[in-house]
């Protein structure tokens, strides 16, 4: 299921078809057994169309502690309405093998082929593969 912007089908079911990204920020996430992985810290939007192609996920640690962070392809999450939070199908494994995109500033996001390893990590397509 793609999902490519705030309006996507990850928001439909609550009556609502867009939530400020501060309101996403904190939401859980939950493996395909229902058990809470994770959380939401920030939305990454491409400029240009204004979608969000990734959520930058935080996991592990207590209290804030000794957290993990791991960027996730927005087309990875699904919301959920009765659990209040986002589904999807990476485990707990899986994000503690995956690729890490840091938050340095200098960070570039233009590169493609970093890019382009995320999402054959998590085996979808890439965002600017799937424009209309």
């Amino acid at each position: 299921m793609a999902q490519s912007d705030i309006t996507s089908t990850n928001q439909q079911g609550t009556g609502r078809p867009l939530i400020a990204s501060d309101k996403v920020e904190g939401t859980a996430v939950y493996d395909p057994q229902g058990s809470k992985i994770g959380s939401i810290n920030r939305l990454m939007i491409e400029r240009i169309s204004g979608k969000v192609v990734y959520a930058v996920m935080s996991f592990g640690g207590f209290l804030g502690l000794g957290t993990d962070e791991h960027t996730i392809p927005w087309d990875k999450l699904n919301y959920d309405t009765t659990v209040g939070g986002y589904r999807t199908d990476i485990t707990k494994e899986q994000l503690e093998g995956a690729p890490t995109f840091y938050r340095d500033s200098d960070y570039n996001w233009s590169d493609r082929e970093r890019e382009r390893g995320l999402y054959d990590y998590w085996r979808v397509p890439p965002y600017w593969d799937s424009r209309p």
